[in-house]
């Protein structure tokens, strides 16, 4: 295999940055859905209150990202992922320890900036600054190790919290991130290669954006409001759904298990067509699933199971879309930089939509959840075709 940047192989590298998004998705975003009932039974905390750090910490997240993108622009993503695993290390260590809500509340705030250096978005810049435009099949690749994060990390949290406890869960992360993660990246993730040493480079990459890509930006900026905003209301609030609709709790944890699997076939597919196709067919093939798998859902057809496996595989792609979309629209020299400013609507939506789908449960109910999630993929196909038009 031909050495890349650095002197290390391309499989090295996406390996070592799939381990890390595993561990860094399981013990940040995927933390609360088991930590969340033993925390409460332990401290006496408001359930409300221990789910609200996550969201605090999505929103810490959303206003970093625009500067992890410009720090990875200039610098590289080696030492960003670094801070990371510290960053990281050093939220779950506070939540270990946190004798009231509100300190456990400030370990969030070291989570949300370690999601913000660690998760999907600055790990795409990464291969992004390392590979140029040839990113496309290390970003794709790098998927289908994250569609692993919450196979593996939920049952290893329930082991761990088992074994020795919440808080003793949250120190073994930690120390996975010390002990894994950071040597991980330190030495088999290598330097990004220098900029052109002119006195403009970043200027020039910093610099404003033609209409027409403007345009782009906004529209994919959109897809991303809509589409984080869709995956986390299913993610938060779909076994209510289906109870609602008489699916026994049983049932319904069974149904939502295929959503994982579906994504990482759908990724496997997307993989076997090697990049053939415009990044802009993954995107649009992932909202055509989504909608559709959700039109099927919130007209109660028959079939629960198979419908959410089109909701899965649809999630799974648009992953890859969010990765790939940018570097083909607006090229590589900017790429980490854009992917930074992209990140925070995204980010923003995910962290408030879960509260806004609760409020319309408890004062509308279910069907009109269904139709609200419905409604926002199609209006998101809408705007996916107006990013084909201004290729």
């Amino acid at each position: 295999m031909r050495s890349e940047p650095g002197g290390r192989s391309r499989l090295a590298v996406i390996s070592a940055l799939g381990v890390v998004e595993i561990l860094a998705w399981g013990s940040s975003f995927y933390l609360p859905a088991i930590l969340a009932g033993p925390v409460a039974d332990s401290t006496g905390w408001p359930l409300a209150g221990i789910v609200g750090g996550l969201t605090l910490g999505l929103l810490v997240a959303a206003f970093a990202s625009p500067h992890v993108g410009a720090a990875i622009q200039r610098h590289g993503g080696r030492p960003v992922l670094a801070l990371a695993a510290l960053l990281l290390a050093a939220g779950l260590v506070i939540l270990a320890v946190a004798p009231v809500l509100p300190v456990y509340l400030i370990g969030w705030l070291f989570l949300g900036l370690g999601m913000a250096c660690g998760l999907y978005d600055p790990a795409f810049a990464t291969l992004g600054r390392l590979y140029g435009a040839a990113a496309r099949p290390a970003i794709t690749t790098l998927t289908l190790w994250g569609g692993f994060a919450s196979t593996v990390c939920w049952p290893l949290s329930a082991f761990l919290v088992a074994q020795v406890g919440w808080r003793g869960a949250c120190l073994a992360y930690a120390g996975l991130h010390l002990l894994v993660a950071l040597p991980l990246v330190l030495l088999l993730i290598p330097r990004a290669p220098a900029l052109p040493a002119t006195a403009d480079t970043h200027t020039s990459a910093a610099g404003p954006l033609s209409s027409r890509e403007r345009k782009a930006f906004l529209l994919f900026a959109g897809v991303l409001v809509l589409g984080g905003a869709i995956m986390s209301l299913v993610s938060v609030h779909l076994i209510t759904l289906l109870q609602t609709r008489g699916v026994a709790l049983a049932s319904a944890v069974s149904y939502g298990a295929l959503i994982g699997p579906a994504q990482v076939g759908a990724r496997i597919v997307e993989m076997a067509f090697k990049g053939r196709h415009h990044p802009l067919w993954t995107l649009t093939a992932a909202f055509g699933l989504v909608a559709l798998g959700l039109a099927l859902l919130a007209g109660g057809v028959p079939g629960v199971g198979i419908w959410l496996v089109l909701y899965g595989g649809g999630n799974g792609i648009s992953s890859i879309a969010r990765g790939t979309v940018p570097l083909a629209l607006f090229g590589p020299d900017r790429y980490p930089l854009l992917v930074g400013r992209l990140a925070r609507p995204g980010l923003i939506a995910q962290a408030l939509a879960p509260p806004a789908g609760a409020f319309v449960l408890t004062h509308a109910g279910a069907d009109p959840l269904w139709w609200l999630l419905l409604a926002l993929a199609l209006i998101t196909l809408g705007m996916i075709g107006a990013l084909w038009r201004t290729r």
